[in-house]
């Protein structure tokens, strides 16, 4: 049967001073009625009961998750005690429902990516999970047909096709590439071989487990030391005695690159990983000036500014260009947008004064 893991992990530095500690952004409602975390649950939901969703997070915010998903079995909420990057995290989730249903598929799911519509995300899953059933050595992966020469995402170069159910194309994987600079994104999409890595990932868990095993024994030997005691009194202890030691490792590093047996769905749903304000952008509409507007403002001469802020704070500005400007309770950032990574810098330089009270 499938099972789904909601990675809802991770402190969104990218988004502050509307992503806190306290409220990371997967937790907020950046497009629509319902936060992050809640679209990917009902995205899924339709496929796989409550019983069988897995939401792993951060340490201090399973309380966050029981809230916003309040139909979700508490024990199925599972808190880090510490970030370890999505392969400890998706490898966790795994060990642990294999230990309850050896023959479990899994489709691991970030909590804050944007996918629509939702009919059609779920026909992918059900290709991706036909596909594990009858080849289940696979490792199955969701490309997106890149829109534009994008240097925020990694990039996946298919190979030949290999089959076509439900008239989704599925094509071999040629090689996993890192996020690339601008002249090369330009030819990756210029080629027309090449996918945005979505993050989305479907496998038979114990094809997932088999593959941690033989390329990182340690992270391995770990999550089937903490899934054997999962039902013990020492399960705490050992959670953090064999987590904290663990090398932080993506899924894409840890397995997928190099995988013989890796295989791309070319996906039909729109998709959009809220990584960064310019991201929260594309989702907004822009007026005239290529503002991005979402807050009480008053500007004069201000042109392709992206500006937030809390109901009834007024943002005034003038003669200002090519900023981003977010206003949330006691910070105010102000950034230029030709340098957005700065502002997870700008995190790290917060942490290091001491200032966690606007962390």
């Amino acid at each position: 049967m499938l099972h789904a893991i909601l990675m809802a992990g991770g402190g969104g530095t990218r988004f502050w001073p509307r992503s806190r500690q306290r409220c990371p952004k997967q937790f907020l409602k950046l497009t629509g009625n319902r936060s992050l975390l809640q679209q990917a649950f009902d995205r899924i939901v339709g496929l796989v009961p409550p019983e069988r969703i897995w939401a792993i997070t951060s340490a201090g915010q399973e309380l966050l998750v029981a809230e916003q998903l309040p139909e979700l079995p508490r024990h199925r909420i599972i808190a880090e005690p510490c970030g370890r990057d999505t392969a400890a995290c998706i490898g966790l989730g795994a060990a642990l429902m294999a230990a309850d249903e050896p023959e479990a598929i899994l489709i691991a799911m970030p909590a804050d990516h944007v996918i629509e519509p939702e009919q059609e995300f779920r026909r992918a899953v059900l290709t991706g999970v036909r596909l594990a059933e009858e080849h289940p050595e696979v490792s199955v992966i969701f490309g997106i047909p890149p829109t534009y020469p994008a240097t925020g995402f990694g990039y996946i170069h298919r190979g030949q096709p290999l089959t076509e159910w439900k008239k989704l194309a599925v094509y071999a994987v040629r090689q996993f590439r890192e996020k690339p600079d601008v002249a090369t994104a330009e030819r990756y999409v210029a080629s027309g071989e090449y996918y945005w890595n979505s993050g989305l990932f479907i496998w038979q868990a114990r094809t997932l487990l088999g593959l941690l095993k033989q390329r990182q024994p340690q992270l391995y030997t770990a999550l089937r030391r903490i899934a054997s005691n999962w039902h013990t009194s020492d399960r705490e202890e050992i959670f953090r005695q064999a987590y904290e030691p663990l090398e932080r490792l993506s899924i894409d590093h840890a397995v997928m690159e190099g995988c013989e047996n890796a295989v791309v769905i070319h996906a039909p749903f729109q998709w959009d990983d809220l990584g960064s304000w310019q991201a929260f952008e594309r989702r907004n509409p822009q007026d005239a000036d290529h503002n991005t507007i979402k807050a009480t403002h008053c500007g004069i001469n201000t042109r392709n500014c992206l500006i937030v802020g809390d109901p009834g704070r007024l943002i005034a500005t003038a003669n200002v260009e090519n900023l981003i400007i977010v206003q949330d309770g006691d910070a105010t950032l102000i950034a230029d947008k030709r340098d957005e990574a700065s502002i997870k810098k700008l995190v790290g330089m917060l942490k290091q004064q001491g200032w966690d009270q606007y962390l």
